[in-house]
């Protein structure tokens, strides 16, 4: 989603849409792959994991744009576009409701590489494009940016949480346990594991209702995770008047506040 500022760049792309990667930033790739690969162990959902499996992502340098566009186009239609650091939330509806997911391609830095609050590439690659290979996610994110694209500044706000406790941190039940599906949380080392194992924070049913009246925080570990029992929860999302419930919040709040 959009920042306000940071203290990062993103590389230009060239006509075929490929960037230019130091030697430092490819390590850094290859470090933050190798550590995630092991961590999301046990704690990351089947689906997550066969999509990774179809990707193919280079563990010693940074995937290019077109090479995951690639594979996303063949499962189901996506692609990624090149983005500055930081979009406007209208680009950002934007491009999802054309089935383009926004990747800005900058990697962080060394000395930040357990945490940053910018998305960066690793973020958006290995964190979420997995799950853009599921056709229930995918579709799900589809119209998402559909949704958003002619909202209200309030309506955004909602609509925000509820991409914030699915598509960035959502859980699922599955028959081998509790496992994360979340962008947000398996591009993490910290919240990968803690979003499974610790008794700290509160894990809820998925209901849309409750998901949209519940704020969210950017720059701290989650208290709340909402669990889905499978995706067919995502493809009933899709089919349900979703702004009909947006606008009747924001119609009984006028100023839900801002997303994060």
């Amino acid at each position: 989603m959009s920042h306000t500022q940071s203290s990062y760049q993103a590389k230009p792309v060239d006509a075929q849409g490929f960037a230019s990667y130091t030697d430092e930033e490819n390590q850094v790739w290859q470090e933050l792959y190798q550590r995630q690969i092991q961590i999301i162990q046990g704690r990351a959902c089947d689906e997550y994991r066969t999509g990774l499996e179809q990707l193919q992502l280079p563990q010693d340098r940074v995937p290019q744009c077109p090479e995951v566009s690639k594979v996303l186009q063949a499962a189901t239609g996506w692609v990624l576009e090149p983005v500055p650091a930081l979009i406007s939330f209208d680009r950002f509806f934007s491009l999802l409701a054309n089935r383009r997911f926004p990747a800005a391609t900058f990697i962080r830095r060394k000395e930040d590489i357990d945490y940053i609050q910018e998305p960066d590439i690793f973020h958006e690659i290995f964190g979420h494009c997995p799950m853009l290979t599921n056709p229930a996610a995918a579709e799900f994110t589809h119209t998402y940016g559909k949704l958003g694209l002619n909202a209200t500044h309030e309506e955004r706000v909602l609509l925000a949480r509820l991409f914030w406790f699915t598509v960035e941190f959502g859980l699922i039940n599955t028959e081998a346990g509790l496992r994360a599906y979340g962008g947000g949380i398996l591009s993490s080392m910290s919240e990968t594991v803690y979003c499974i194992e610790s008794t700290k924070p509160e894990r809820r049913p998925f209901e849309v209702l409750s998901a949209l009246k519940t704020a969210y925080r950017i720059d701290e570990i989650q208290p709340i995770y909402y669990v889905l029992d499978d995706f067919k929860q995502l493809y009933q999302l899709v089919e349900m008047d979703l702004m009909g419930l947006v606008q009747g919040l924001t119609l009984n709040s006028p100023d839900p506040g801002h997303p994060c």
